[in-house]
């Protein structure tokens, strides 16, 4: 992690210190289902973390109990479920409710070409970011107060059958595939759908779908992709970093006192260090046993970023043109990385040079 110690310095940890006995008052229960499975090690193990470090540090004024998916609400509609109060909280992210937020809402999951982890935090919490995630939600109707709550490290970019040495090679490809980067797979010539987790695997199998992608190494070994596909690509150009939400349903949140409040957005900041750490720590061995099963790993050759790239600049204008907050959202991010870039190329040493793992 090349810049973790400015997401730790981010972080409220000392949030998460011994404080003063709270005040007896109203105690909160929040019933959340969450979008993954608590048994994804470092995607959907965050909300359980999460939930234990609350119930702890409330000291019993706020709990969480987690609902695995469909145990309480089907994923979809955790969202709706939460703004109508039929549920009073959900741990999502955006980029899977484009079908109520609009391709707009996976700015806030994750941007193809974008921000690595520390960049993303830094514009959610000291750039406009975190405005603009509340007023995604806001105009389009939804009565969600929502806290960044997780964020993940790099995807990897997909598993296949075969070589892809060329954009010719992605033609007619069918692949499961997240968020913005599928409008950019479908430019390269593939069709594209967005299959839950417990779906992907049958899929291959049954030859519905030729390629996948998911998540890191330790998630898709969970998956058993490696299995069926033995050639996997390298960088996760789609998701350099994807985040997460924990929305709580308004008339709930304006309900609870300030420490209550506090506890849920410091935790939140606590999980996402947490979560990064742990994504981070996890994946070269994964690699490394892919490799001794039979695993191809390669990275993207020059000709393949820059057709992606070259795709993913048609996608912004397109959706920009279509949709003026998308445009508006997208731009602020823009400008800030412009920002960035200058602190980037200054105060970080460059590497001396990249590894890549080939078998």
């Amino acid at each position: 992690m090349r810049k973790i110690a400015l997401l730790a310095a981010a972080t409220a940890i000392a949030g998460m210190v011994a404080t003063p006995a709270f005040a007896e008052g109203k105690k909160v229960l929040l019933k959340v289902p969450v979008w993954f499975g608590t048994h994804l090690t470092g995607l959907g193990s965050t909300p359980k973390w999460l939930s234990e470090q609350v119930n702890v540090t409330s000291g019993g004024s706020v709990k969480m109990k987690i609902y695995e998916p469909g145990k309480l609400v089907p994923p979809k509609e955790i969202l709706e479920s939460v703004s109508k109060g039929q549920v009073n909280a959900g741990w999502v992210t955006p980029g899977y409710n484009t079908g109520l937020l609009g391709q707009k809402g996976s700015i806030f999951s994750a941007v193809p070409f974008g921000p690595d982890a520390p960049e993303f935090l830094a514009w959610v919490y000291y750039g406009d970011g975190r405005k603009l995630w509340q007023e995604l939600y806001d105009n389009a109707g939804y009565n969600v107060h929502s806290i960044p709550c997780s964020i993940i490290a790099p995807e990897t970019s997909g598993w296949f059958s075969k070589r892809i040495d060329s954009p010719e090679d992605l033609k007619g490809l069918r692949m499961r595939f997240f968020g913005l980067g599928a409008l950019v797979m479908e430019k390269m010539g593939a069709s594209t759908s967005l299959l839950p987790s417990s779906e992907i695997f049958p899929a291959l199998e049954k030859g519905a779908i030729d390629a996948t992608e998911f998540s890191m190494p330790a998630i898709d070994k969970l998956l058993g992709f490696h299995k069926i596909l033995k050639h996997n690509y390298y960088p996760g150009w789609h998701q350099p970093a994807t985040m997460f939400d924990l929305i709580i349903n308004k008339d709930v949140w304006a309900g609870m006192d300030a420490q209550q409040q506090a506890v849920l957005e410091n935790s939140c900041k606590a999980a996402m260090l947490d979560g990064l750490a742990l994504g981070e720590s996890i994946q070269f061995p994964e690699i490394k046993e892919n490799v001794q099963k039979g695993v191809q790993i390669h990275y993207w050759n020059d000709e393949m970023l820059d057709a992606f790239r070259t795709k993913w600049e048609e996608v912004v204008t397109e959706e920009s043109a279509k949709d003026p907050e998308f445009a508006r959202i997208y731009g602020n991010l823009q400008a800030f990385r412009e920002g960035y870039a200058q602190w980037n190329e200054l105060a970080f040493m460059p590497r001396p040079g990249t590894v890549r793992v080939t078998k």
